[in-house]
């Protein structure tokens, strides 16, 4: 399956072939629409027949290996049969929040010291939690540190390294409940120039300038050592 959102994340729509069709979803022989994994969720939209048929696809989710995409029909939907030519296409708005909020949990990363325990994005807020014991954070100064890196507009470019070059830097991976897929030779990073560099395979916006103004919410404590921090868009 070609994933045109990992090399084109502003791509809305595609023309797509039903290469299999079950119970659990459809898969396509290519497809714009992200599966939830890494705290993003999954991609909902539409799949357009050559009839004009609209099918809604409430969810994609991740399938048997990390270049398979199984998208979800509204319950009760009729599958079409393989080899069928459709029309599919993300609910844009929705993914864009996403993509801008992902992208600003990146630069959450670079004002804060201490590995990541969890995180999550949504459409309108997101969270990380961080391994930081006895540790005090001011919101106020959190949400001034993320704003002026957003307002600085730094370029956000994916890349690629060997997983031979990523065993060699484990510094480089932040997070300590989701590591990084290897073994398929090479592994994606996503680079704020000058700002934060780690591995991630989500969907981001080009520029830290897209992101908007975000304000840093509750700040929690989820356990000894554990700080919970919800970022939002501050419109």
């Amino acid at each position: 399956m070609e994933l045109l959102f990992r090399e084109d994340p502003y791509l809305k729509s595609c023309e797509a072939t039903v290469t299999a069709s079950g119970p659990e979803g459809l898969r396509l022989d290519r497809t714009v629409f992200y599966p939830t994994g890494g705290g993003q969720p999954g991609d909902c939209g539409t799949l357009t027949l050559e009839d004009g048929t609209v099918l809604s696809v409430v969810d994609a989710v991740k399938g048997d290996g990390h270049e398979d995409v199984v998208h979800v029909l509204a319950e009760g939907t009729p599958a079409p049969a393989p080899g069928s030519k459709v029309t599919a296409a993300i609910d844009w708005e929705r993914r864009y929040r996403h993509m801008r909020m992902h992208s600003c949990l990146h630069l959450l990363c670079a004002v804060v010291t201490g590995d990541v325990t969890g995180g999550q994005i949504g459409a309108d807020k997101g969270r990380l939690d961080f391994n930081l014991p006895d540790t005090q954070l001011d919101k106020d100064a959190l949400s001034a540190a993320l704003n002026r890196l957003i307002e600085e507009d730094h370029p956000v470019q994916p890349r690629w390294i060997s997983d031979e070059e990523l065993a060699a830097q484990p510094d480089l991976v932040r997070t300590m409940s989701v590591k990084p897929p290897s073994g398929s030779g090479r592994v994606r990073l996503l680079d704020i120039a000058g700002v934060d560099l780690q591995p991630c395979g989500g969907t981001h916006v080009s520029r830290t300038g897209e992101i908007g103004r975000v304000k840093v919410g509750k700040i929690e404590n989820k356990g000894r050592q554990n700080r919970r921090i919800n970022i939002l868009f501050d419109e």
